[in-house]
């Protein structure tokens, strides 16, 4: 990932959070989107967009190995992961994930709706 000092600074105090964030193609790179990163406490002037855009650095094999799999339909990029390596290098690991159809939301809402059915009555 190419980061700033102050957003490296936030990720090893772990104030990161991933809802809604995935990944997309724009002209050959990988970028990653929503991805909040708290600005630092100390960071002042200097600090970062805790929203913006972050480029994910990829070999070119990589690269075209996971642009081929999003043009099939339904596959999206997400990240799954943050880590440090003992470097000190901030790393993401990303997955391919594809969407559910729709057999299988309407289980998961008949799962939902079940399970809170069981919760009210044992209130």
């Amino acid at each position: 990932m190419v980061l700033t000092g102050t957003e490296i600074k936030s990720i090893r105090q772990s104030r990161v959070s991933f809802n809604d964030s995935f990944c997309y193609f724009s002209k050959g790179e990988l970028f990653v989107r929503s991805l909040h990163i708290t600005e630092y406490s100390h960071g002042a002037y200097a600090n970062h967009d805790p929203l913006r855009e972050r480029k994910l650095l990829l070999t070119k094999r990589e690269l075209r190995k996971m642009e081929n799999k999003i043009k099939e339909k339904g596959f999206t990029i997400i990240p799954l992961r943050i880590f440090l390596t003992e470097k000190g290098l901030a790393k993401m690991e990303i997955g391919l994930g594809r969407g559910k159809k729709l057999h299988d939301k309407r289980e998961s809402i008949k799962q939902r709706d079940t399970q809170r059915e069981i919760k009210r009555y044992l209130k």
